[in-house]
């Protein structure tokens, strides 16, 4: 049985608009695909709809705590870490730049190793009229599609930085 993501109470997938829960096995270690998800500035390496990352607080990589922009499918957001557990852990709550709503996502990955590699798991929920409108009614499953995407071609990355580490 795989771990989940730490859910705060305002975010708890029971109760939540929004709610995507994406996996995959991963033929490389945990600290390759930790590596990846934390080299947030690189995000685009592999996965190039995230392509405008910005580490806000001056750390070289996510870790707890760490503020950072991205532009998302054409929306600007301000992030910041709320969990880190290197090699495990890591996840990070949302809030979207000039929507007055005040709505807001939050985001987790859990890594766990397993003989082969490791299991990664992408948990996001969000909630309020900005997203039930952009992913609720306009593009339903965009969020599960657009994760789907990201967590394929980390494990792609992953095993082709674990494979060049063999050679």
């Amino acid at each position: 049985m795989y771990d989940h993501v730490i859910w705060p109470h305002q975010f708890d997938p029971k109760t939540s608009a929004i709610y995507a829960l994406n996996d995959i096995d991963v033929n490389a270690p945990p600290e390759v695909v930790w590596k990846l998800l934390v080299n947030a500035e690189n995000w685009s390496s592999y996965f190039p709809a995230e392509d405008q990352v910005k580490i806000l607080s001056g750390e070289p990589e996510l870790a707890l705590g760490t503020r950072y922009s991205r532009v998302t499918v054409g929306f600007p957001m301000h992030l910041i870490v709320t969990e880190c557990v290197p090699g495990r852990r890591l996840s990070w709550s949302t809030l979207v730049d000039g929507d007055v709503t005040g709505s807001s996502a939050f985001h987790g990955w859990v890594i766990t190793p397993k003989d082969d590699g490791c299991h990664v798991l992408s948990e996001e929920t969000q909630q309020g009229p900005f997203f039930l409108e952009e992913l609720g009614r306009k593009n339903p499953g965009a969020l599960y599609r657009y994760h789907q995407e990201w967590v394929e071609t980390l494990a792609r990355a992953a095993e082709a930085e674990a494979s060049k580490a063999m050679d």
